[in-house]
């Protein structure tokens, strides 16, 4: 086990390096120039070009420019942005509670609501499954920003029961209230397709013939369900939630922008536009990072959980 860990680890380095060089290698093939955007329409002498470009190593070969990020990166320095005039970690700080709050919102709405319906359609009625299978058909087509331009028309211009825009105060209680509809949006798709997963998954474990030889023998239905097919189905579905959790961390991006939300996902389409490398690499290399975080633990989840993959893991 321990064994297994390491090697994930190790994998999940490899990946953050082999991205951390494919991300400053975009930047640096992108066309445009951020001094450039800097100045904008002023009028400045080429020496203070000069400078400004001496100031950021824009003119130093890639790969030193790639080493020395790399390097500051490791002990903590994100660099500093060419817009702001700040240190990114300054301008990521106030900003990281806000997208952690709509990812942690929609995480739980995932697992109580998605795998909760996900049961409720394997286990309960065929009409009710039939009609929670029709309602997520149309659910997982259904794009994040056509749903958050949906629920703005209608609840928050329409009816007025929730904000247009923004994150809210500094009370817990508020900046709720004003992710709620963020959050709807940002989980529909994600939502009806965990349900879907979650049925497909239930259905099948219930089909199987030790499962019916002890519904058959008159074993209790509520104990063998809970020792038998929720218990197998957990690899599936909690695979399918991590994956989950990865598109809703690149989702949260389309959606703060959409409801004009203080969190990374808006600074890092500004920072785009603007071509501030320093502020996009961290962003990137961060949302990175949370992905190949997750895939671990899903990996450790499969072992702890399900004895066959424990044992293919043991075998090696």
């Amino acid at each position: 086990m321990l064994r297994f860990i390491l090697i994930r680890v190790a994998e999940g380095a490899a990946t953050l390096l082999v991205s951390s060089l494919l991300i400053f290698g975009a930047l640096f093939l992108a066309p445009g120039d951020p001094i450039a955007i800097l100045i904008g329409n002023r009028t400045v002498s080429p020496e203070t070009v000069e400078a400004l470009r001496e100031q950021y190593h824009l003119d130093d070969p890639f790969l030193l420019r790639w080493f020395a990020w790399l390097g500051d990166v490791v002990t903590g320095d994100l660099g500093q942005s060419i817009t702001y005039r700040d240190d990114v970690w300054n301008l990521l700080e106030p900003r990281l509670g806000t997208t952690a709050l709509l990812l942690a919102m929609s995480l739980v709405v995932i697992i109580v609501v998605g795998v909760g319906l996900g049961v409720v359609s394997a286990l309960g009625g065929r009409r009710l499954g039939d009609v929670l299978l029709g309602a997520t058909s149309v659910g997982v087509a259904v794009p994040s920003f056509v749903a958050a331009l949906v629920l703005i028309s209608l609840f928050a211009v329409g009816l007025g029961w929730f904000p247009t825009f923004g994150s809210g105060g500094d009370e817990l209680g508020d900046r709720i209230y004003h992710l709620i509809l963020p959050v709807i949006a940002l989980t529909i798709a994600s939502g009806s397709y965990v349900v879907r997963v979650t049925r497909a998954a239930l259905r099948e474990e219930a089909q199987r013939d030790h499962v019916q030889t002890a519904i058959g023998r008159g074993l209790p239905r509520g104990r063998t369900i809970a020792q038998h097919v929720v218990r197998n189905a957990l690899t599936p579905i909690a695979t399918v939630v991590g994956v989950t959790l990865t598109s809703l961390v690149v989702g949260s991006i389309v959606i703060e922008k959409a409801f004009a939300l203080d969190g990374i996902g808006l600074l890092l389409t500004d920072a785009v536009l603007r071509k501030d490398f320093a502020v996009v690499q961290a962003i990137t290399l961060l949302l990175i990072t949370i992905v190949v975080v997750v895939a671990l633990l899903i990996d450790i989840l499969q072992v702890a959980v399900d004895p066959r993959v424990r044992a293919r893991v043991v075998r090696r």
